[in-house]
């Protein structure tokens, strides 16, 4: 082995010269988050959708893949019929939280409603 790549006895357990003269002491300066122009997040997208084979968009999209293995069933007899549940009452104070909640996604576009609920 070369003699340059074992440390002396002086350097063991030495503090870096060059750290000592950072100032450690104070906190770094806070990264201000701006929000992406329109025209790079459109980009971004784009990209995705340049590679549908890599990105499974659709369950169809999935070639080679045994249905049996991201598909599940749900066995019952046939003489069984679905029940519908009543509707479970909340804690007043979650359910405010959970109200503003769904009225965000409902702003945004993430959820939307259905008429048989």
């Amino acid at each position: 082995m070369s003699a340059h790549l074992v440390p002396s006895s002086t350097q063991v357990g030495q503090p870096d010269p060059k750290a000592s003269h950072d100032n450690s002491s104070s906190p770094p300066s806070p990264m201000e988050l701006q929000p992406l122009p329109k025209h790079l997040k459109y980009a971004y997208l784009d990209a995705e959708q340049q590679h549908k084979k890599a990105i499974g968009w659709k369950l169809s999209d999935l070639h080679g893949i045994n249905p049996s293995i991201y598909m599940h069933r749900t066995l019952m007899e046939e003489v069984a019929k679905p029940i519908r549940q009543q509707q479970r009452r909340m804690n007043l104070t979650i359910l405010d939280v959970i109200k503003k909640e769904v009225t965000k996604l409902l702003a945004v576009g993430i959820i939307y409603p259905i008429l048989d609920s």
